[in-house]
């Protein structure tokens, strides 16, 4: 077996814990509840149901976005929607990637915890 051939299944391995560590790790809502703090401004995926939306779309000027509450069944979230996307209906079962954002934390409860959408990936039935 030549270098080369050799090199290919260490390749592979390496490239894949490359990719493992840049995916964010799929988080409990009630996790990020608990602790607003720890996950400020990290990247996290989480997954649900979309309880509430509320979109803006001007087709003019092509523009749309909107917010967005999912739950997965240990909380519930506000997501910002990007991309121009729009906000997802009611009822759809969702995955979303962005940012935590944290607001204004009065009597040890925080207000204005939101995620800032990246990405989503919506279950088709």
């Amino acid at each position: 077996m030549t270098f080369t051939k050799r090199m290919v299944p260490l390749c592979l391995v390496v490239l894949a814990a490359i990719f493992a560590a840049a995916c964010p790790k799929r988080v409990a809502i009630a996790d990020i509840e608990a602790d607003p703090q720890k996950y400020n401004d990290k990247t996290v995926a989480v997954a649900g149901v979309v309880k509430d939306s509320y979109g803006i779309s001007i087709p003019i000027v092509r523009e749309g976005g909107g917010i967005y509450k999912i739950d997965d069944g240990t909380g519930s979230i506000w997501v910002m929607a990007r991309n121009n996307r729009g906000v997802p209906v009611r009822d759809t079962q969702i995955g979303v990637k962005g940012k935590i954002r944290t607001g204004v934390v009065y009597n040890g409860r925080n207000y204005g915890l939101v995620l800032m959408e990246d990405d989503r990936k919506v279950r088709k039935n």
